[in-house]
């Protein structure tokens, strides 16, 4: 994976800012959040009485590294009741796995930079 492989579905301009441009730190922040992903995605589901914590976590994850679409399918879930929520959780889980794509593109070019020099 590289660049050319984002999808666009995180907008690492706003991550990039966070971070001052820091390579080391922007690594290590998309190290956090495939961390806070790998954690809570297991309770994407209404069966499980975390899933509204897990959708609060991955959306705040989302928005600071510019994951829009994530952060908003998880505020609309958070916001659901249990009868309604399950195809909303859908969403978040297909949006997640965008973004994680997007993240592991984006740390392959990190990686390729420092190699770089």
């Amino acid at each position: 994976m590289a660049r050319r492989d984002l999808s666009g579905a995180v907008d690492f301009s706003v991550l990039e800012r966070m971070t001052g441009g820091d390579d080391a730190i922007t690594e290590e922040v998309l190290d956090l959040f495939t961390q806070q992903a790998a954690m809570w995605s297991p309770l994407l589901d209404v069966r499980d009485d975390g899933w509204r914590d897990a959708v609060h976590t991955i959306r705040g994850a989302a928005a600071g590294i510019g994951a829009d679409t994530l952060a908003s399918a998880c505020q609309s879930a958070e916001a659901a009741d249990k009868a309604t929520a399950p195809p909303l959780l859908g969403r978040v889980t297909d949006a997640l796995e965008i973004a994680l794509g997007d993240v592991a593109a984006y740390r392959h070019e990190l990686m390729l930079r420092s190699l770089k020099g």
